[in-house]
C-alpha cells in the first residue's frame, strides 16, 4: 500500500508539472493576488475531484464512447478558453496607464477567480478522460473500487492544491517586480495569447 501511494504521489507530480491551461490559468490570476491564484487553484481541484468521482462511477467511459457527447464538451472547453486569453489580453490594454487601483479590484471578485478555475477544467473532456485512465492503475488489490477511486481522486486534488500553491507563492513572492505595471501588462499579453492559442488548438482537434 505504501509503495503504490508513492508511485501515485509521484505520478500526480508529473502530471502537476506538465504545463498546461490551468497553469497558465493559475499563474495569471496569481499575478493580481495570492487570493486570486489559490482560488483558482482550489476551482481547479475541485474539477479534478468531480471529475475522479465520475470515474470511480464509471461515466466518464460513457464520454470515450459517444463522439457527439466529447465533441459538446471540446468545443465548449475551446470556447471557454478563447474567453479567457481574450479577456486577458483586454485587462492587459485597460492597464496601460492605468492605476494599481483598478488592479486590486480583481482581489475583490476572488470568487470569480474559483469559477474561473472550476470551470476550466470541468470543460476539458482530456481532464475527463486522463482521470478515467489514470486512477484504476493505483487501486489495490483486492480493495473496493468505488471507495478507492474516490478516496484517490480526493487524494490527487488535495496533493495539487499545495503542489499549485507554491505557484501561488512563488508568484507573490516576485510581487515587486511583476507588480511594475510594464512587466505585468507584458505576462497578461503572453498568458491570454497561451490561452487563445490553446483554445484555438482544441477547437480544431478532432
Amino acid at each position: 500500500m505504501l509503495t503504490t501511494l508513492i508511485a501515485f504521489l509521484g505520478a500526480c507530480t508529473l502530471v502537476a508539472a506538465s504545463p498546461g491551461p490551468s497553469t497558465v490559468l493559475i499563474i495569471k490570476q496569481s499575478l493580481r493576488s495570492r487570493r486570486s491564484g489559490f482560488l483558482t487553484v482550489l476551482g481547479n481541484e475541485t474539477g479534478v475531484f468531480i471529475w475522479g468521482v465520475v470515474a470511480a462511477f464509471g461515466l466518464t467511459a460513457l464520454l470515450t464512447a459517444s463522439e457527439v457527447a466529447y465533441d459538446v464538451i471540446r468545443v465548449v472547453g475551446a470556447v471557454v478558453l478563447v474567453g479567457f486569453g481574450v479577456q486577458a489580453l483586454r485587462q492587459a490594454r485597460r492597464a496601460k496607464g492605468a492605476e494599481d487601483g483598478a488592479w486590486e479590484g480583481a482581489h475583490q471578485r476572488g470568487w470569480a477567480s474559483y469559477r474561473g478555475g472550476l470551470l476550466l477544467n470541468l470543460a476539458n473532456p482530456k481532464a475527463a478522460v486522463f482521470a478515467m485512465s489514470f486512477l484504476p492503475q493505483f487501486v489495490p488489490q483486492g480493495a473496493p473500487h468505488l471507495p478507492a477511486m474516490v478516496g484517490l481522486a480526493a487524494l490527487w486534488a488535495l496533493y495539487e492544491v499545495g503542489y499549485y500553491g507554491l505557484y501561488v507563492w512563488f508568484v507573490g513572492r516576485l510581487k515587486s517586480v511583476l507588480s511594475r505595471a510594464g512587466v505585468r501588462r507584458r505576462l497578461e499579453q503572453v498568458s491570454g495569447g497561451v490561452l487563445l492559442l490553446l483554445g484555438v488548438r482544441m477547437a480544431l482537434e478532432g
